[in-house]
């Protein structure tokens, strides 16, 4: 996520293009939101079971990168508000869920996150939706996160969100701070009734390859684009940059 803080500094700085990026984690790791306090997660239980911990450069809550795909987009905001530029990228990811088979939708209410973050909940980032998140019938199957770095005119966004492609993501409750077993497992609940993820939506494996070829065309298609990929300095790393198009 250093890697991706990196591409929007240069972008500010005009060395590099907007890029898209998809990748994956080895090993595991709980990534916490910009602000989040690191007491929210047992250090000694993420060690036991070979779980790494990360800060983000964006907001939101923690979540555990598992069995997932990872994206992080890197662009100019232009004169676009931070909802709409959620709904640009969100529509885009959108657009390849429907390539890859599945009937993702864009959630349209927002939440009141004064109320949601008094609930012990709040920890999880997949515990609610934000308005223009990615659901499967009601089920949150997306959960993202955005920063903007402004010097003078140059206004950069930075999002990235996690794609979920197995069950494992719920296992972030077993390494909580929490000792509180009625909480914790009222959260265990909370995360099985509101997310949902690709392998469950279909019925099978997913194909991370085939998966990451429909989201880059969901990009291309829903933003008249053409994405170029590109050598990246960290392996097993996808990145394509931003060749033509209104968002270059």
């Amino acid at each position: 996520m250093r890697f991706d803080e990196g591409l929007a500094e240069a972008l500010q700085k005009g060395i590099v293009a907007p890029t898209v990026r998809l990748y994956q984690w080895q090993p595991w790791a709980v990534s916490l939101g910009h602000h989040q306090d690191i007491a929210d997660i047992d250090a000694l239980r993420c060690a036991q079971r070979g779980i790494d911990i990360v800060r983000r450069p964006t907001g939101g809550r923690a979540i555990l990168h598992a069995e997932e795909l990872t994206y992080s987009v890197v662009m100019l905001a232009g004169r676009r508000s931070i909802l709409q530029v959620y709904d640009d990228i969100s529509s885009a990811l959108v657009k390849g869920l429907n390539l890859f088979g599945v009937e993702a939708a864009l959630q349209r209410s927002q939440p009141n996150f004064g109320e949601q973050y008094r609930k012990s909940s709040s920890i999880l980032c997949f515990a609610s939706s934000a308005r223009y998140e990615i659901e499967w019938k009601g089920r949150k199957l997306v959960g993202s996160a955005q920063r903007r770095y402004s010097v003078g005119e140059r206004d950069v966004v930075l999002q990235h969100g996690s794609i979920l492609c197995g069950p494992a993501h719920r296992l972030l409750v077993d390494v909580l701070s929490l000792r509180d077993e009625v909480v914790v497992g009222a959260m265990r609940k909370e995360l099985q009734e509101k997310t949902t993820d690709l392998s469950t939506v279909r019925g099978g494996a997913v194909n991370i390859r085939e998966l990451s070829a429909c989201i880059k065309r969901g990009f291309e298609l829903a933003w008249g684009i053409t994405l170029t990929d590109a050598s990246a300095e960290e392996p097993a790393v996808v990145l394509s940059t931003i060749e033509r198009g209104s968002y270059g």
